[in-house]
């Protein structure tokens, strides 16, 4: 399928203010970890180590774009669902001038040459350092399972803006401005780290609904992330085939051994008014070297998936930093089950 003109649904938001967010997720974290804060202040450039981002903001026209959807992946995955990540910031109405992508979705399979998890994090125009949408700086990584059963995580090809199946993105145009500063350290709560923002989310603001991304890092301590293999050969009867199929590792990064995890993440909160949004998606990755240098051996790391949650063995030594912005707009692409016209 080309993902040049998907049917799609756009909802105009009235987010809270970034203050009036900053303070309810500052009550909602404090329950969960020892050590927290919220605060609205501007980050970094976080294009620099560590967050490694495609651009160095996360501000100007923020917009949440939710394609497809996890139906195109069971009970047998859609492999005509196949899109483009300029193609869907043409159809999100980015500017053409400057836009930056973060998120979590699908690898191409038509690409890398198999399923893989996919972490969206591109540039274009103004925001890469350039002057149109053909300017680019991609440093989208993707982690699959390699024959042996163990990770790869590495760089997707610069030239590939695809994705296939499903995707969850973050966009702005990539300029510096006041985002969430979010930390949060020594996990004495059940919940993960988005997870505690949804619920305090949801406590102050009910079923309004409320789109935010952005990047975050686990510090220290480790984390469960899951991995999916290869398409398989027959459909999944049931969820728990689904479960069963997905590979999970315990990935720890106590050793920095290639720096922290980032992670790229979209939540909301409230009631998404019957557009199957996932409410959650988070994928992680860990740069070793240069984030711009190409895929080969030495830019492999083992670490890399979709994040779940910390693991209780090391909450005490859990550290979490991110930077998070709420969008204006939300656009539904290509929900399964909706057609266009």
């Amino acid at each position: 399928m080309s993902s040049d003109n998907l049917p799609v649904k756009k909802v105009p938001l009235c987010p809270p203010s970034l203050s009036a967010l900053a303070e309810s997720i500052s009550v909602g974290l404090s329950s969960n970890f020892t050590h927290s804060s919220c605060t609205v202040s501007t980050p970094p450039d976080l294009s620099l180590p560590p967050y490694h981002l495609a651009s160095p903001g996360l501000t100007g026209s923020p917009r949440v774009v939710d394609v497809g959807g996890p139906p195109n992946l069971s009970p047998a995955p859609d492999l005509t669902k196949k899109y483009d990540l300029l193609s869907i910031a043409q159809q999100a109405e980015m500017s053409t001038a400057t836009g930056f992508m973060l998120g979590a979705g699908a690898g191409p399979f038509h690409v890398v040459g198999q399923n893989s998890e996919l972490m969206p994090n591109l540039a274009y125009g103004a925001a890469a350092g350039g002057k149109s949408l053909h300017d680019v700086r991609n440093r989208t990584h993707y982690a699959k399972i390699k024959p042996d059963d163990s990770v790869c995580c590495a760089r997707i090809p610069d030239s590939s803006t695809a994705f296939a199946l499903m995707c969850n993105l973050f966009c702005s145009d990539g300029s510096p401005g006041p985002c969430l500063h979010v930390t949060g350290k020594a996990r004495n709560g059940p919940l993960n780290f988005t997870q505690a923002m949804q619920d305090a989310l949801k406590a102050s603001f009910g079923n309004r609904l409320i789109s935010i991304g952005g990047v975050f890092l686990i510090k220290k301590g480790a984390a469960k992330l899951h991995v999916m293999p290869d398409f398989p050969s027959e459909p999944f009867k049931s969820r728990d085939d689904v479960d069963k199929w997905l590979r999970y590792f315990d990935m720890g990064f106590t050793d920095n051994e290639h720096g922290p995890l980032v992670c790229l993440t979209v939540f909301h909160s409230g009631d998404d008014g019957g557009l199957a949004l996932r409410m959650e998606h988070t994928h992680c990755f860990t740069v070793n070297g240069n984030s711009d240098a190409t895929v080969n051996g030495t830019t492999e790391t083992t670490k890399g998936g979709h994040y779940h949650y910390d693991l209780d063995d090391t909450k005490e030594e859990i550290e979490y930093e991110g930077w998070f912005n709420v969008a204006e707009y939300l656009y539904r692409l290509d929900q399964p089950g909706v057609r266009s016209g």
